[in-house]
């Protein structure tokens, strides 16, 4: 048995928790069979989705029913009931009443029809300086990403997670021109067994908790080589998890095995911050806005620079008057278990 260190308290699974706590030792929960701690609601209605209209009655906006809203003071605190606690680290598990990461740590939205927009934005970790600036700037609809290779991980994945902010780990996957290029240390090869690709999958995963997903990090080698990625997709398929493919890549089979092992798969449209520049990145968000509107809705994928993090911040609040809605990455993606 892996003890628990300080870094990873539980949470109470029931969903209206009256107060956060942070356990430093082994965790006093209900037991893991309690029918009241396993009911969802038919839907999401809180206090933040009433609206009054000036001079009229009171409107209410239900959410996904699927996704009850946390209260953002203890949602960095993990769901016992969804981790496996082994070598790698904890890792996320379907709990044993059907309960996924997907759903308990996923961000609520409106769910309402409309031209709907999701961005997420990776390698936090990598930047202590960075990170800091990129969870206390951006609006706590933007979803966030992990680098596995970064620093205090568990921290910040706190700290994001009480900003309200949905979050993917990335997973270093082996490119076209590996070693030249390397994703980082444990980075899963199309050449390695199984057991290996397994262990340096699950090495990524242990990094953090709270998160609804994985996305690939480089990769277009790995993700183009079937036998290769079958494995990693029907592993995060049975810890409940979503993938998200960032659309680097035109060889990608992701999209294709997602659909065989009935994966929650998403694929990005646009990767916005290829250029480091301002007005670049700007744009790439109109183009984003143009797909939304013509489709419904659109993913985009950058980086935790601080020029795109001021930019989508800017982009982002005007996005809003205009009729885009920002949701987390969850909102998009197609759901075997959602229909």
């Amino acid at each position: 048995m892996i003890s628990l260190t300080s870094n990873h308290g539980f949470r109470n699974p029931s969903p209206e928790p009256k107060k956060p706590k942070l356990i430093e030792a082994t965790p006093q929960l209900p037991p893991k069979n309690d029918p009241a701690a396993s009911k969802r609601p038919a839907a999401t209605v809180t206090q933040e989705n009433v609206t009054t209209s000036p001079g009229g009655p009171k409107i209410i906006i239900v959410g996904d029913p699927g996704r009850q809203s946390q209260n953002p003071l203890t949602a960095h605190i993990p769901d016992r009931d969804l981790l496996e606690m082994t070598a790698q680290g904890p890792l996320p598990i379907t709990a044993s009443d059907g309960r996924r990461s997907l759903d308990v740590y996923a961000r609520s939205w409106s769910g309402a029809r409309g031209a709907r927009v999701a961005i997420v934005i990776g390698g936090l970790g990598m930047s202590q300086t960075g990170t800091q600036r990129a969870i206390g700037t951006l609006p706590a609809e933007i979803t966030l990403a992990f680098a596995p290779e970064g620093n205090s991980l568990t921290r910040w994945m706190q700290t994001a997670r009480q900003n309200g902010h949905e979050l993917l780990m990335q997973l270093p996957l082996e490119p076209f021109d590996y070693p030249r290029v390397n994703p980082g240390r444990n980075t899963l090869t199309v050449d390695a067994p199984a057991t290996e690709t397994l262990d340096n999958l699950h090495k990524a995963m242990g990094r953090i908790t709270n998160y609804t997903g994985v996305m690939n990090y480089m990769g277009a080698r790995f993700t183009a080589d079937t036998k290769a990625m079958t494995p990693v997709m029907q592993d995060v398929t049975k810890r409940g998890l979503l993938y998200l493919d960032d659309g680097s890549s035109a060889r990608s089979q992701a999209d294709m095995i997602a659909a065989q092992q009935g994966t929650p798969f998403a694929a990005a449209d646009i990767l916005i911050d290829g250029a480091q520049d301002r007005g670049s990145i700007l744009k790439k968000l109109d183009e984003l806005e143009r797909i939304a509107r013509a489709k419904g809705t659109a993913i985009a994928t950058g980086s935790a620079f601080d020029v795109t993090v001021d930019a989508v911040t800017a982009w982002a609040n005007e996005a809003k008057t205009r009729g885009i809605e920002i949701v987390p990455v969850s909102a998009l993606v197609r759901d075997p278990e959602k229909g």
